[in-house]
């Protein structure tokens, strides 16, 4: 199933107010590349505001090393959006642009970015690239969330929204009902009752085995218990 189906038009509609803010920020308000004002477009692996230009040229590098998404034409997923809040252009840049000249040309700009990329010519070699950076964190704190499931924690970008929208709402209390306990214990009979009860059915029992009793000794009373002398058996001789 395509994820991006997965995304209300409401949910969109916050994550472009969010990268609309993003682009405000002073760090990102120029092309991470050439510089230019203004840039629209997004390298969502790699964390980073482009502009037009640039964006076609990351396009010519492939997937496995920049994908491109326009920050008003493109729906993007939750974690996109965290992500480029986590990086932005002034911390990649501390990557791919650690060694590089002051005053460096970055004339032609598609050599440039081929060289920064694609060669890794001014990266780093003391600090990790943004992204595994980012899923370190990611991963140390998703030990101190142990009991929230992995599909909730991927969906980190409301999760400050959703802690605050809870915290405002009063605790609800369900009554759930009595267990069987307790309902046996609500329609119990009270003592005196059961006792008062026992003692009936005991009474009764007692009369009931007396009034058997009379009737068989009676019966076996009233039965004939003459004794035929033996002169008057009957003889087979």
């Amino acid at each position: 199933m395509n994820e991006k189906a997965s995304v209300s038009k409401e949910l969109n509609a916050k994550h472009a107010k969010v990268l609309e803010g993003l682009l405000k920020l002073p760090e990102n308000r120029e092309c991470a590349d050439c510089r230019s004002k203004g840039p629209r477009w997004a390298s969502i692996n790699l964390g980073i505001f482009i502009c037009m230009q640039c964006s076609g040229i990351h396009r010519s590098l492939g997937v496995h090393i920049s994908k491109v998404r326009s920050t008003t034409l493109d729906t993007w997923l939750p974690e996109q959006v965290s992500f480029m809040q986590m990086v932005g252009n002034v911390k990649s840049n501390d990557y791919w642009e650690a060694e590089l000249p002051p005053q460096f040309d970055r004339n032609p700009t598609e050599k440039f970015i081929q060289s920064k990329y694609v060669e890794k010519k001014w990266a780093s070699k003391t600090s990790p690239q943004p992204s595994v950076a980012v899923n370190q964190d990611n991963k140390s704190a998703g030990t101190s969330r142990k009991g929230i499931p992995k599909k909730a924690r991927k969906y980190s970008l409301d999760e400050e929204i959703f802690t605050e929208e809870m915290a405002r709402v009063a605790p609800i209390i369900r009554n759930r009902g009595a267990s069987l306990d307790l309902m046996s214990d609500i329609f119990s009979v009270p003592p005196n009752e059961v006792n008062a009860e026992n003692n009936i059915t005991s009474s009764k029992s007692a009369d009931g085995a007396t009034d058997l009793f009379s009737l068989l000794y009676v019966s076996e009373a009233k039965q004939d218990r003459t004794v035929v002398p033996p002169s008057r058996w009957a003889t087979f001789e």
